[in-house]
């Protein structure tokens, strides 16, 4: 009887901790893609609000967060078609995975750290992964 009742306990919380992630999901995703949006229409000051205050105090000014996201990140600063993935959690840090289509055509994978702040979720960090498949 106590082994059902710690299998039946597992799998709750295993359950519940899939729908808190998947409650998350939708704002996170939103999140992202408005900062996606923002960037194509060339409106870093509207970027700039979906960044964490920890990317504002590296970045300082919203001039040079779009400086940098235009040098390092050509795939987010001018896509075209975007996918969201997978959101999972590794060492304690929500990460969204987001696949991204250039203005070239070519596909990019990159994870989006998450954290929830006052203003809601924002970006914390932004890992461009490295791509499958190629090489000799």
């Amino acid at each position: 009887m106590r082994l059902y009742l710690c299998l039946a306990v597992l799998a709750a919380s295993a359950f519940g901790s899939g729908v808190a992630a998947t409650a998350q999901e939708t704002p996170i995703q939103q999140t992202i893609q408005q900062q996606l949006d923002a960037f194509n229409a060339k409106d870093v000051g509207k970027a700039w609000t979906y960044a964490s205050p920890t990317i504002k105090s590296i970045f300082v000014t919203e001039d040079n967060f779009g400086e940098m996201v235009q040098k390092v990140y050509p795939m987010v600063w001018q896509h075209g078609p975007v996918r969201m993935l997978e959101l999972r959690t590794v060492a304690g840090n929500l990460w969204q995975r987001v696949m991204i289509t250039d203005a070239a055509g070519d596909t990019h994978l990159l994870d989006y750290m998450m954290v929830e702040t006052p203003e809601g979720w924002q970006i914390n960090a932004v890992q461009l992964l490295p791509q499958q498949g190629v090489g000799a």
